[in-house]
């Protein structure tokens, strides 16, 4: 039996990057899986490689910056499991491509960011935190980056909306705190994959981290090892 046998983990964005490999690293701890994604072929690919290590997978082509989809992929997984134990908001939208200038972007380019990597966060820990609460246990973990505290020239629409998912984090955390849900923001760093590469075509995949060698980090935090703070690095974790 591994670490996360009798734990349901729902990530979204799970077809590539960080998402896949969370989910890689979670069906080899034993965790039922509820994953959803925008690209129906890799997220079958990443469901099929999570069952033939021998876990249950919900796989639900959905794109958390519509409501209804993220209804349904909550109202999915729960009808199938009941509840979930570990939450991972991790599907995230850059903006427009190549990055534009604050001055140049569109204010409907930000209303997309927002509704990705906030709105989408918001409703799909709302769907869930309630039976979390009511079987007095579960974690959020919300993927944050350096950019919500730092600015960067053209990720300007991402790191407002990072640095929105980071308020939502800590205001959760302040109003949970006497209870056994956690909820925590993490930093994963800078790694090799396709959004990043998007975002910096010019960077060195050999100064990058690796998502498989995060998911592992980040899978201590699935097996109740979860600091105090409310926002942390993935380096740091043991």
């Amino acid at each position: 039996m591994g670490t996360l046998t009798g734990t349901t983990v729902m990530i979204t964005g799970a077809s590539r990057g960080l998402g896949r490999a969370l989910a890689r690293s979670a069906a080899r701890e034993g965790a039922t899986l509820a994953l959803c994604a925008r690209g129906g072929e890799a997220l079958e690919a990443t469901a099929e490689e999570c069952r033939g290590l021998g876990t249950e997978v919900l796989a639900v082509l959905a794109d958390v910056a519509d409501a209804a989809d993220v209804e349904r992929f909550a109202a999915t997984a729960l009808e199938r499991f009941g509840g979930v134990d570990v939450l991972v908001n991790n599907a995230a939208e850059l903006g427009p491509l190549p990055l534009p200038q604050l001055t140049d972007a569109p204010s409907s380019a930000l209303e997309h960011v927002l509704r990705a990597n906030v709105l989408g966060p918001l409703r799909l820990t709302q769907a869930v935190i309630g039976g979390m609460l009511l079987r007095n246990r579960g974690l959020v973990v919300n993927i944050s980056t350096d950019a919500a505290l730092i600015g960067f020239a053209g990720l300007g629409l991402y790191s407002a909306s990072k640095a929105a998912l980071d308020a939502l984090t800590r205001s959760w955390a302040a109003e949970l705190q006497h209870t056994a849900v956690r909820v925590i923001s993490v930093d994963p760093g800078d790694m090799f994959t396709d959004m990043h590469m998007a975002a910096d075509p010019e960077a060195n995949p050999d100064d990058l981290l690796r998502p498989d060698d995060v998911a592992e980090r980040l899978l201590t935090l699935f097996a109740g090892r979860v600091p105090a703070a409310d926002r942390v690095e993935a380096a740091g974790l043991e």
